[in-house]
């Protein structure tokens, strides 16, 4: 007779609804690893998708991803002219919140040069990229848009032409694509009432210097915009140049900096992404903690729950081996399908999750591997708590 079934079969409510709490609790601990592989995945999926071999950004600057870089437009034909380079393209990026498909959204646009190609849309699953020079957008499936649908970003309404799936900026942030002008367009162009408020506003700031109203009128013609600004240079090299070489001669002569894409990784992990990761690395380590206390705490209560019946299994003769393999085999169909339904809900949930989930399976059997361990640990000290229990208590002694 196998004691253990015998035992499950008895309180068969009472141990299903345990193994569903201990597998909810192992969903959250695969959910939080998942978090935290997919936060490394978006932060370095489009350096990644990019495909430069160097990123050319302002002076001094970590960017374009870790903090902002403004250089002027044509500086990308300067760096298209350095010896080694294949082609060069420009490239923007900044993060919106408009009002898109009936709901506001946060969004990230990308803006680039069509005809360079460095910095165009990956994962399109419908559609195509922008081929016009103007007012076509490819956007992700994530905004809740369609092919030929009207999205208005600024002072024009755009078409969009492709889709994208699982095209996302380091928070999560779809992407959305548009060609370099309009990508412009959409950053600095103002609406007629901000320009006119700005205009009397910089009139004013003249006229208060001494200026009469006529020279303010003409000095603020004058004034030029950052219109024709970008935030990095794309640079695809020829085969069997050195990047190292190539980035220092931009640096010397175009006084910028340029960055190889190992290097723009490194910038990322080590900037925004390191504290994210750190915090999320530690809810994993406190949940994985907390599912074996669970664990434990669980297998030491059924054992104390079965002290009379462990004591009379001693008192008629029963072996300790028999006592031991009770227990252990407790905890293990346990511990096992806890493991097993975990896993289940969150393969079943991945797809619905507003984050991307990256499931690794080196992580999920080390997570796996750390349960069983606490559930063996648990069982030992179950077997250790038996191993005390005296026969007199089978005589209510």
């Amino acid at each position: 007779m196998d004691l253990a079934l015998q035992d499950i079969r008895r309180h068969l409510g009472k141990f299903g609804a345990t193994i569903v709490g201990v597998g909810l609790l192992l969903a959250i601990v695969l959910t939080m690893n998942g978090i935290y592989r997919g936060q490394i995945s978006d932060g370095l999926w489009l350096i990644d998708q990019v495909g430069a071999d160097l990123w050319v950004v302002e002076r001094g600057r970590g960017g374009p991803f870790n903090e902002p870089s403004k250089i002027p437009e044509d500086v990308w034909r300067s760096v298209s002219a350095v010896p080694g380079v294949k082609r060069a393209g420009p490239f923007i990026t900044y993060t919106v919140e408009r009002e898109v498909a009936g709901k506001s959204q946060q969004f990230t646009i990308i803006g680039y040069d069509q005809r360079a190609g460095l910095g165009g849309p990956g994962r399109i699953v419908q559609g195509r990229a922008p081929r016009e020079p103007h007012y076509e957008v490819v956007a992700d499936r994530k905004i809740g848009l369609a092919i030929g649908d009207g999205v208005r970003l600024g002072n024009e309404t755009f078409t969009v032409v492709g889709l994208t799936k699982g095209a996302v900026d380091l928070g999560g942030n779809p992407l959305m694509y548009l060609t370099l002008a309009d990508a412009q367009d959409v950053l600095y162009v103002q609406d007629n009432e901000a320009l006119r408020s700005q205009r009397a506003s910089s009139l004013r700031t003249i006229e208060a210097q001494g200026y009469s109203p006529a020279q303010a009128q003409k000095m603020l013609s004058l004034q030029t915009s950052d219109r024709h600004s970008m935030s990095a240079a794309l640079v695809e090299l020829e085969d069997g140049v050195n990047p190292e070489a190539v980035a220092d001669h931009i640096e010397s002569w175009l006084y910028l900096n340029a960055f190889t894409t190992e290097e723009e990784r490194e910038l990322m992990i080590r900037g925004r992404l390191v504290r994210m990761t750190a915090t999320i690395g530690l809810f994993r380590v406190l949940l994985v903690i907390v599912s074996i206390v669970m664990i434990s705490l669980i297998v030491y209560v059924l054992t104390m729950e079965k002290v009379k019946v462990i004591a009379t299994l001693k008192l008629i003769g029963a072996p300790n081996w028999v006592i031991g393999r009770m227990i252990l085999e407790q905890s293990l169909l346990l511990t096992l399908p806890a493991c097993g339904l975990g896993y289940l809900l969150i393969s079943l949930g991945i797809g619905w999750f507003p984050r991307t989930l990256v499931l690794l399976p080196s992580d999920t059997l080390i997570t796996f591997a750390v349960m069983f361990a606490g559930g063996v640990l648990a069982s030992l000290l179950g077997i250790w708590q038996a191993m005390k229990t005296p026969e007199s208590l089978a005589l209510g002694g």
